[in-house]
């Protein structure tokens, strides 16, 4: 669907030609930055960042399956993109359009850094997929222009971006160049964030203390993780996606220097982020000012932001962490943020999306108090449209984050179907996944090392699976003992056609979260393999809240091709407290409530808001 629909419907959203939706403006700035139109800068400041996430994602496409439609359509957009660069390298539209003395003054708000760390990553996945270099070659031009500008030469500016994202683009593109020159300035600027005195708040008092953006103000504390250094940060705060991304950087020098301090400190936030600030679908990031995190188990359901970026960069996060430490916690976390929050932000036709994914919403609600910003419905497009080339880009490169290899191993995370070249010390292995995961339990993955080879394949027992039987060419296999930090451990001498079986229990689970969680306690939600589930309106009309489920219920997980695209619901017996016997009251004093049996039909959490617009909550009462 990725390759079919969404990538064809953000082509158009970028080109401002969805009727219905807001304009992006984003590919008209590159034509008017490039000389082929005059005009002036319309959109956000990083609007460049969209032309440049769905570069991505057409590259990671193509990596899979060759389109010379969708290539040409690309090459077209980067000769565009090519023609935008300034002499001396520079590559802006904002800048270069409407403000063109201005630049580098603003690098708390105005994402320079961030946009072109997102162009770094769409030409080296178009580089990879292609190995055209047209993008590449321009983008290398544009490291080198900012690896003269910033750094602690004479001269130079010492600063960073006020959004991280270049730190991550810049490993990437150090791994495909072998330019350490990216190495040494993406590690840069990782050292230089948070250190005394505060750039972002010194280039804030030379602007004069004039903000952007001017409902936000001071930019150089915690907001941007520039409140300290990056290895004395304790807690995960601040802008949420600026956060993840800027973890995923560190994590990745960590690995490419050998930096136990970064390492220790990724650990460390890691642990606060999915320990204490993450949602049970995986998102993060739940205060609507400011896109930010709060403080400990605070997890409003009703007033969650969780924005779709945030979760994407939980994955980026989690998949760095997994190639530092192959530990099921991390694809655990990984695969929770993928079926729940991620696929939530794109309905089923791949046409709409959510910023935004609560936990719990009534639509009226949508509109009074502090709640705004939560939508009953998926919007056609935003004029600040980060999540949805995000979602895009991430579902196009979905394979990079199934397996990973040490020496002698390759680990398992996720079961999907497909097919994987892996290499395992001196052998070239090919893996074929086949499953119908997660509407099915079974996966089978046949291996192909080339002729006969010693090495050990490490199968991720998810932390919603209670018992996973596996068996090699029809035998069953003891695991007993044979976990290891989350994973089976099947080590033995493959052969070409030799077969791993895997049956996952997938229980229905009543899921509690820890009683520091004040919006949640006496609740429970329902979670099956991956899928956390809701209640929708649709289902069980409105009101939901008056909905209790008794400990004893019992629940029973039914396939239904024909609803939602084909989904597995979860049915039970609830009871419902009503309103009708209060004759109107408001308060009264208090008495054995009567209650009526109700039928309660779950689905899963990804799914909710492609039919009628209504009431849906994750958490419900119990017993």
């Amino acid at each position: 669907m990725v390759k079919n629909t969404v990538i064809p419907y953000q082509y158009e959203a970028i080109h401002d030609r969805i009727p219905e939706a807001e304009k992006s403006f984003a590919i008209q700035n590159f034509r008017i930055a490039a000389g082929h139109e005059s005009g002036e800068f319309q959109g956000m400041v990083f609007q460049d960042s969209d032309v440049a996430k769905w570069l991505e994602a057409v590259g990671y496409s193509l990596q899979v399956m060759p389109d010379p439609d969708l290539e040409r359509l690309a090459d077209e957009v980067i000769d565009l993109v090519a023609a935008a660069q300034q002499p001396d390298g520079y590559l802006n539209t904002y800048f270069t359009i409407k403000e063109p003395d201005k630049r580098w003054t603003n690098l708390a708000e105005c994402h320079e850094l961030y946009c072109a760390g997102h162009m770094m990553e769409a030409a080296v996945a178009y580089f990879d997929a292609t190995g055209k270099r047209r993008l590449l070659d321009v983008m290398c031009k544009f490291a080198d222009y900012i690896d003269s500008v910033f750094g602690k030469g004479e001269g130079q500016l010492q600063g960073y971006d006020g959004h991280q994202e270049i730190e991550l683009a810049l490993i990437k593109l150090y791994r495909t160049t072998v330019n350490d020159r990216y190495l040494k300035l993406s590690k840069y600027f990782i050292d230089v964030r948070g250190q005394s005195p505060n750039y972002l708040t010194e280039e804030w008092e030379r602007r004069g203390r004039k903000t952007f953006f001017p409902e936000m103000k001071d930019f150089g504390g915690d907001y941007a993780q520039a409140h300290e250094p990056v290895r004395q940060q304790q807690q995960a705060t601040g802008h949420a996606v600026r956060a993840v991304y800027m973890y995923t950087a560190m994590a990745d020098i960590a690995a490419e220097t050998g930096d136990v301090s970064l390492y220790e400190a990724c650990k460390r936030l890691w642990d606060n982020l999915t320990g204490k600030r993450m949602y049970i679908t995986g998102a993060i990031g739940s205060q609507a000012f400011g896109e930010r995190f709060s403080y400990d188990y605070d997890l409003p359901n009703d007033l969650a932001y969780a924005e779709t970026c945030a979760s994407i960069g939980l994955i980026f996060f989690a998949e760095r962490m997994l190639r530092l430490e192959p530990n099921s916690q991390y694809a655990d976390v990984l695969e929770r943020a993928l079926y729940n929050t991620v696929l939530a932000g794109m309905s089923l036709d791949g046409k709409k999306f959510f910023y935004v994914n609560p936990l719990e919403v009534v639509p009226e609600a949508c509109h009074h108090h502090n709640k705004q910003h939560v939508k009953a419905e998926r919007q056609g497009w935003f004029g600040c449209a980060c999540c949805p080339p995000n979602v895009a880009r991430l579902l196009s490169s979905l394979g990079n984050y199934v397996y990973s290899t040490s020496e002698k191993t390759a680990f398992v995370h996720l079961y999907v179907g497909g097919e994987a070249k892996l290499k395992l010390g001196t052998y070239n292995v090919r893996l074929v996944q086949e499953t119908d995961f997660p509407n099915d339990n079974k996966v089978a993955v046949k291996v192909f090392p080339g002729g006969e080879a010693v090495f050990s394949l490490a199968f991720r027992q998810p932390n919603w699976c209670p018992t996973m039987r596996i068996s090699v060419n029809g035998e069953p296999l003891l695991t007993d003992g044979r976990l290891m930090n989350g994973y089976i451990m099947v080590d033995r001498l493959w052969k070409d056609g030799d077969v791993v079986e895997l049956e996952l229990e997938m229980p229905i689970i009543r899921m509690n979260a820890n009683p520091l969680v004040r919006e949640t306690i006496g609740k429970v939600a329902l979670q099956r393999g991956p899928f956390v589930y809701c209640l929708e309106e649709a289902d069980n009309g409105n009101l939901l809240h008056e909905l209790l489920l008794p400990k004893e219920a019992e629940l029973q997980a039914i396939y239904q091709s024909d609803l939602l695209g084909g989904v597995t619901i979860i049915r039970g017996l609830a009871e419902r407290t009503s309103a009708s016997e209060w004759n109107g009251e408001l308060y009264k004093p208090a008495s054995s409530e009567t209650s009526v049996e109700a039928a309660l039909t779950f689905i899963p959490y990804y799914a909710w808001a492609n039919r009628a617009c209504g009431e849906m909550t994750v958490w419900m009462r119990e017993e």
